[in-house]
């Protein structure tokens, strides 16, 4: 779907970055990166990547890979200066070099100040509240001594959602504080929100693109399974099991929120959709996400290629989809930890309809993600059904090297 606007932000880059010598710099070097640069390759577009780790999934796909610290100033600061364009993969970078290079006149998608805004879960609230966009009622405390207190006091009652206000990702940063026990054990340290714990129906995704002519596209909401220990998205299907009008109010509601943050490139947006119906924004990543990796088999055009259309300030692609999809993380085995061995890569590969991604991490710990699978069928009831039948071939133990 895609809709064109005015384009009222005089921080948006109105000129088509497009050309055969841009260079692209990415902060982050993760299976995001790897598929971003998976993408940029059909077109030769030039990615150097910012990573600590050596041997990141992107280091050996990306124009050229830099080892450095994405959270460093001074290393942020030295590797944008040689890029036409930045973008990043992972939030937690350093906001304040990428100001400074925006000062420099560098191109920075997504803008600092979202990025700051999204880097903590309490800012972020507070912008949805001043901004008029649903979302469940929260309280911010100085630490969790304080939440402790708001609950004795009766303020709080449980059960509520804990979350730290920074550095939360991947289930890490969330806990469902349902007794007085989990409040001992469960408890999250330092800087947090407290949050309304709601019945719901639905945990829902949409991602929404939007580039410099302030054109926005948003992908077909899709629903997601998280995993009850992990605390991770464990399967996610496309189309959600919504309405049309509760899929049209989802997707209304993610092109809000990207036009609030006034941002370019990719903003994934992640709704809890009550039992009693409404639609409540949960939390947003301003990068390729992991409900829209279906996207690459699934879709006319993929959530990374769609990522650099909007930053390049391209024309955004198609988002309908082929067919329904699911997608099943990979993850490491819960006992196994260390150097990477996979199993049933064989057997699953023999099924029809299914991909496998595996991102060339070399060790595996419990719960890591170490890959993932799309499947693809004529309707969402095969596609569902497949999914069961292949999500426990693949799995990821841990052998000496």
């Amino acid at each position: 779907m895609t809709r064109t606007g005015a384009g009222p932000s005089a921080r948006l880059y109105l000129r088509p970055m497009f050309h055969p010598h841009l260079k692209i710099g990415v902060l982050g070097g993760g299976q995001l990166g790897k598929m971003l640069c998976q993408a940029a390759a059909d077109w030769h577009l030039h990615l150097a990547v910012l990573d600590p780790t050596p041997d990141a999934p992107a280091s050996h796909l990306c124009s050229e890979f830099v080892v450095g610290d994405f959270r460093d100033y001074d290393a942020v600061l030295a590797f944008g200066q040689k890029a036409d364009l930045l973008t990043v993969e992972i939030e937690q970078v350093n906001v304040q070099a990428l100001y400074e290079l925006e000062r420099m006149g560098k191109v920075v998608h997504p803008a600092p100040c979202a990025l700051e805004i999204i880097q903590d879960k309490g800012r972020q609230k507070i912008f949805y509240a001043e901004n008029n966009i649903p979302t469940a009622a929260f309280e911010l405390f100085d630490d969790d001594e304080a939440l402790l207190q708001a609950v004795r006091s009766g303020r709080w009652r449980l059960p509520l959602v804990q979350k730290t206000r920074t550095a939360g990702y991947d289930g890490r940063g969330v806990a469902v504080l349902r007794t007085p026990e989990d409040l001992q054990t469960k408890r999250l340290y330092g800087p947090c929100l407290a949050e309304e714990y709601l019945p719901l129906r639905a945990e829902v995704a949409v991602i929404a693109a939007r580039n410099a002519a302030d054109e926005v596209t948003v992908f077909s909401p899709v629903e997601m399974d998280f995993h009850p220990e992990a605390n991770l998205v464990e399967m996610l299907l496309c189309p959600a099991r919504l309405s049309p009008f509760e899929a049209a109010e989802a997707e209304a509601l993610a092109e809000r929120v990207i036009r609030a943050f006034d941002l370019c490139g990719l903003l994934a947006v992640e709704m809890f959709l009550t039992e009693d119906g409404r639609l409540l924004v949960n939390e947003v990543a301003p990068r390729p996400h992991n409900s829209g990796h279906h996207t690459i088999e699934a879709a006319a055009t993929s959530q990374f290629q769609q990522h650099l259309r909007a930053i390049c300030g391209l024309p955004l692609g198609d988002t309908s989809m082929r067919l329904p999809a699911a997608m099943l993380n990979v993850l490491g085995a819960p006992e196994h930890r260390g150097p990477a061995h996979y199993e049933g890569v064989e057997a699953l590969l023999a099924e029809p309809g299914v991909y496998l991604h595996l991102y060339g991490k070399q060790t595996t710990a419990p719960f890591r993600k170490m890959g993932h699978i799309t499947v693809t069928a004529l309707t969402l009831d095969e596609v569902v059904a497949k999914a069961r039948r292949v999500r426990d071939i693949v799995r990821v133990v841990s052998r000496p090297a």
